[in-house]
């Protein structure tokens, strides 16, 4: 078997070195308008002495805004006097897709947290992949990813985790979730977690939380406010931060299977007849989509295969064939 190379990336930073340290992971890109030039990808190290290690990533897609948005703030407000261990923060994990504002690279129309394991000799998201899943994962013992829904989704406002083969490695994801102290929880089931971030770092056996905290392309004064809590509670729940958690009731949820998503069959426009947090039977009315090419044709009803709470819903007014309608979870606690 052939051995993978280095990676290409270079960091601006001493990732061992105590303070505070603003700097960039530097990726080699010659372009047309550029021939040696990097994509520099921004990220902070505050360290203070011995003590674990919290990996922090935002805007894993490009149009997901609370990550960034809180994770810079907290670069910019860290105090390292504060610290025990080491927290590395990468606000914009996708930068490509974050200054298009978009879900996937404009380069290489990559989706990064469906690229891992990644590779060295790849594209420029297969490097940035590969960078986390060799260099960036081993180092850390808590990764926290912040997710929205972008453009296309919204959220009720969720810290998740996964069901985990190890249990006493998902007790303490679990606990990790809890810290964050969003308005709900969410025991997340993958639509398809092959090459997700979330599944690398939880290989390696790291601690994984991660978030949902709104959608439709933007953030919210709440959605932010939700995104600080809970990054500063969990530095404190793992006791690398001083201070005291700010608690908040959650709401907790579950998706135990695929009924929990309502998908699409039809193009067209779409009618919610529910919204987020309202409450469903099975068999209920939960959306309508009509057709857009002609009138006098009744709109497809689409209907909850099983009980719970509107916990996701499609964005934009118009749909395609196999979008995802909306998510219904299951109350369980």
């Amino acid at each position: 078997m052939t051995p993978l190379r280095d990676n290409p990336i270079s960091p601006t930073v001493d990732f061992d070195r105590d303070g505070v340290q603003h700097g960039f992971l530097k990726l080699p890109y010659s372009r047309d308008d550029s021939a040696w030039g990097a994509i520099m990808i921004p990220l902070t190290v505050v360290k203070n002495g011995a003590g674990p290690t919290a990996l922090f990533t935002g805007g894993n897609h490009g149009d997901e805004y609370e990550g960034p948005l809180a994770l810079t703030k907290l670069a910019r407000e860290l105090d390292v006097e504060q610290v025990r261990g080491r927290v590395i923060i990468v606000p914009f994990m996708n930068l490509p897709a974050v200054h298009a504002g978009t879900r996937t690279s404009p380069i290489d129309r990559g989706n990064l947290n469906r690229s891992f394991p990644g590779r060295p000799d790849g594209s420029v998201t297969e490097k940035i992949a590969d960078y986390f899943q060799r260099t960036l994962l081993p180092m850390a013992d808590l990764v926290l990813d912040i997710h929205s829904g972008g453009k296309t989704l919204d959220f009720l406002p969720f810290a998740a985790c996964h069901l985990l083969p190890d249990k006493a490695q998902q007790a303490r994801c679990e606990a990790g979730m809890r810290a964050f102290a969003a308005p709900y929880c969410m025991q997340m089931l993958e639509l398809d977690a092959v090459g997700m971030y979330d599944s690398a770092a939880e290989q390696q056996g790291k601690v994984f939380v991660t978030t949902e905290l709104g959608g439709g392309g933007s953030s919210t004064a709440k959605s932010l406010a939700i995104a600080e809590r809970g990054v500063r509670n969990l530095l404190i729940h793992f006791d690398m931060l001083e201070g005291e958690l700010e608690r908040s009731e959650s709401v907790i949820l579950d998706m135990p299977d695929d009924g929990c998503f309502l998908c699409s069959e039809s193009d067209g426009l779409l009618e919610m007849c529910k919204d987020l947090g309202e409450t469903v039977q099975t068999g209920e009315l939960v959306a309508r989509v009509h057709d857009a090419r002609r009138t006098g044709v009744a709109p497809v009803e689409y209907r909850a295969r099983r009980g719970g709470l509107i916990s996701a819903r499609h964005f934009p007014g118009r749909v395609q064939s196999g979008d995802t309608l909306a998510v219904i979870a299951e109350v369980v606690g």
